[in-house]
């Protein structure tokens, strides 16, 4: 445990808001002797990162919880995968299955990866393996399941008794169009399987059916064991009763839902979760993120780049401000891991529970020097023609030999990640610049500079050589236009690492060879 003052003093979001929990529901969880959390999932496409970063932001805080109070608590993961399809999401190969399917659960829609028996569970099992693979303890729930086995039966009994305050609630919200065919109950229809959102004309409470207005022909279904499934506000609220739910987070787009559903959830007859709502995930050019126009980054492709640790990292700071999430943030984001991970050791204990690291890692993160930042290391890897971690590790071991992988994992792991994103991210947008006389003739004296240096001469002694020199051609009063100048012949990009500390991991008669190459 840590100490008492620390715990209740610090800023930390996650400290912040388990407080808050404690405080807000102290009776209920003395009561109940656990704490339950949830989170929430609809699986109408592949899963996200909106998704993994509600588990790891609630994980975070049961971690920070563990710290405070021994305590039994649950994350329950739940999946929406009886809701009916609406749209045919855009990043799906043979969306034909999906067209023709529209309206139909999740679950009863043939999956168009041929992988599992309907799209629902493919989309619930990669759910399952993403946040298997870090390490989260969870419990997950079908929306089918629980429906179909008749979990949810008393509760939707309840919102039947219920019926007439639920309506006050929900009707008020709705325009007057809507109002005339609302109903939070809807049925599934007998002969298509479709989840039909049709008027009501008559609801039997002793015999629990509801007779609904099926295109001139009257339907009468049984509101229990899956017959039905209710409105998602109003499914929300029974999700809360039915599980207890102490605490759960969700999207800035749902404040006004959860305000509805948390009125339904008392109607219902109990205290309605905390909540806390968290900034939505833009994409490069600021639109939110979605599920079916599969924009921005998926979470495949931020672990074919990068370490789950530096992904977590990503979701940690500032959960209420929005946040652009495309590949180029990745590198940023692995050099500030492996900056917060190398200052952790050094740290006092109220900066230590600040250090993101703390809650990535539990309080326990790995101790280990940055050999070089990844952002250089991609320069690296297009310096070297690496194709591999294999080769790129031959030629670090060439200058290095003293950096060896088992006693630097995270580098290690950083190397198969650089190569992977050179490959797809940078060496696409590559572009070399072509010098004049002039920028040649500067480059040119680098070259020659460089070859009366020894191999062990400090990275700053270097780097301060490539001013010199930089300084001696012209560009005194423009050093930044110098460097550009090398980046952009040298590495095909406007800004690179910084020079000293390649040159002399790279080598200097390698960085000589290659200057050359490119003034050619």
């Amino acid at each position: 445990m840590l100490d008492n003052d620390l715990i209740q003093s610090t800023s930390s979001w996650p400290f912040v808001e388990i407080r808050k929990l404690l405080r807000e529901r102290k009776d209920i969880i003395k009561a109940k002797k656990k704490i339950i959390f949830q989170t929430g999932y609809g699986p109408s496409g592949l899963p996200h990162i909106g998704t993994f970063g509600e588990v790891a932001r609630t994980s975070m805080m049961i971690n920070a919880l563990n710290h405070i109070q021994d305590i039994d608590t649950e994350l329950i993961t739940f999946s929406d995968d009886m809701d009916g399809l609406r749209k045919v999401p855009d990043n799906i190969p043979n969306n034909k299955i999906l067209q023709d399917n529209l309206g139909k659960p999740l679950t009863k829609i043939p999956d168009p990866f041929k992988k599992y028996k309907s799209f629902g569970e493919h989309n619930n099992e990669k759910l399952k393996e993403f946040l298997n693979k870090f390490n989260f303890k969870f419990n997950f729930k079908s929306s089918t399941d629980n429906y179909k086995k008749g979990n949810f039966n008393n509760s939707i009994i309840r919102v039947m008794e219920k019926y007439d305050e639920i309506m006050n609630i929900i009707l008020p919200t709705l325009r007057k169009e809507r109002q005339k065919t609302y109903c939070p109950f809807l049925p599934i229809c007998p002969k298509t399987g479709k989840v039909l959102e049709i008027p009501m004309l008559e609801i039997d409470k002793k015999k629990q059916t509801i007779i609904f207005d099926n295109e001139g022909k009257k339907l009468e279904t049984n509101i229990i064991d899956g017959n039905c499934k209710l409105q998602w506000k109003v499914d929300w609220a029974m999700r809360w009763f039915t599980f207890d739910v102490d605490f759960e987070m969700y999207g800035k787009d749902l404040i006004e839902s959860a305000i509805l559903s948390s009125k339904i959830c008392q109607v219902l007859g109990k205290k309605p979760p905390n909540g806390f709502a968290y900034e939505l995930f833009l994409d490069e050019k600021g639109e939110k993120i979605s599920k079916s126009k599969g924009n921005g980054i998926s979470i495949e492709e931020w672990l074919k780049y990068a370490s789950p640790e530096s992904l977590a990292l990503f979701m940690y700071p500032n959960p209420k401000r929005a946040k652009k999430l495309y590949s180029e943030v990745v590198p940023k984001t692995v050099d500030e891991y492996l900056s917060l991970i190398e200052e952790f050791p050094s740290q006092k204990e109220n900066e230590k529970i600040m250090n993101p690291v703390w809650h990535i890692h539990n309080g326990k993160p790995p101790k280990e020097k940055t050999v070089m930042p990844f952002s250089m290391l991609l320069n690296l890897v297009g310096s070297s023609n690496a194709q591999s971690k294999e080769i790129l590790w031959k030629f670090i071991n060439r200058f290095h030999g003293d950096i060896k992988p088992e006693n630097f994992p995270i580098f290690d792991s950083l190397t198969l990640y650089a190569v992977s994103y050179f490959k797809d991210k940078v060496e696409p947008k590559k572009k070399f610049k072509k010098p004049n006389l002039e920028e040649k003739k500067a480059l040119k004296e680098l070259a020659s500079k460089l070859q009366n240096i020894k191999q062990d001469m400090e990275p700053e002694e270097i780097q301060t050589i490539v001013y010199t020199v930089g300084k001696e051609c012209g560009y005194a009063k423009k050093l930044r236009e110098w460097f550009k100048l090398i980046y952009e012949v040298i590495f095909g990009e406007t800004d690179g690492p910084r020079m000293g500390f390649f040159i002399s991991f790279f080598g200097v008669k390698e960085t000589i060879k290659l200057i050359n190459e490119k003034i050619k």
